[in-house]
C-alpha cells in the first residue's frame, strides 16, 4: 500500500526533525531520569512537593480566574466564571493548608492519569510504528509501564497515597527519560 506524498513528506519532516535534534531530546531524556530518581529516593517528600506545587497553581489560576471574571463581568457566563474561579481558588487552598491529606485525593487522579497517558502513549507508538523504526518500541515500553505501575498504586489504596504520588510520577520521569534517551541515540545513529 502506496502512501500518499504529503504523508511521506511529513514522515522524512518527522525523522529528519528528531535527528537534527537528537542532543536536545538526549539533554532532556538524562534531566528527567535524575529527577525521577530523586522522587523514587524520597517519594513522600515528593507527593507533597508535587500537592502544594498544584495547590499554588490552582490558586493562582482561580485569582487570575477571579479578577478577570470581575473585569470581564458584562460577558456571558459571568456566574459559571466566577464558580470556576471560586473552586480553583478552594482546592488551592485545601492542597496547600492540608498537603498530605490531599495527596490521597490528587494519587487517585493521576493513577487515572497515567492510565489514560499508558493507552496513549501505547497508541502512538503503534501509529508511528513504520515512522519512528526502531524508536517505537521505547514508547511502548513507556505506556505499559505506565499502565502496570497506577494498577499496583490503585490496589495499594489507601495506604499507598501518602508515598504513591512521589513514586508514580518518578517512575513515569524515569521511563520517559529512558524512551527519550533511547530515541535520541536511535535518531543519532540513523
Amino acid at each position: 500500500m502506496t502512501m500518499p506524498p504529503e504523508v511521506e513528506r511529513l514522515q522524512s519532516q518527522m525523522k529528519e526533525a528528531v535527528k537534527a535534534n537528537w542532543k536536545a531530546f538526549l539533554i532532556e531524556g538524562i534531566v528527567l531520569v535524575i529527577l525521577g530518581m530523586a522522587a523514587i529516593a524520597i517519594p513522600l517528600l515528593a507527593s507533597i512537593a508535587i500537592t502544594i506545587f498544584l495547590g499554588w497553581l490552582f490558586l493562582i489560576s482561580g485569582v487570575v480566574g477571579l479578577y478577570l471574571t470581575f473585569t470581564t463581568r458584562d460577558m456571558p457566563g459571568f456566574w459559571w466564571s466566577l464558580l470556576s474561579a471560586a473552586l480553583a481558588i478552594v482546592a488551592g487552598l485545601v492542597l496547600l493548608v492540608q498537603p498530605i491529606a490531599g495527596t490521597f485525593t490528587l494519587t487517585i487522579v493521576v493513577s487515572a492519569y497515567f492510565i489514560a497517558e499508558g493507552i496513549t502513549t501505547i497508541m502512538y507508538s503503534l501509529a508511528h510504528q513504520r515512522e519512528l523504526s526502531g524508536r517505537w518500541g521505547w514508547l511502548l515500553v513507556s505506556g505499559l509501564v505506565d499502565l502496570v505501575v497506577a494498577g499496583l498504586i490503585i490496589a495499594g489504596l489507601p495506604g499507598s497515597a501518602t508515598w504513591a504520588l512521589g513514586l508514580l510520577v518518578g517512575i513515569n520521569l524515569v521511563f520517559g527519560g529512558t524512551s527519550l534517551i533511547g530515541m535520541a541515540l536511535a535518531a543519532r545513529d540513523s
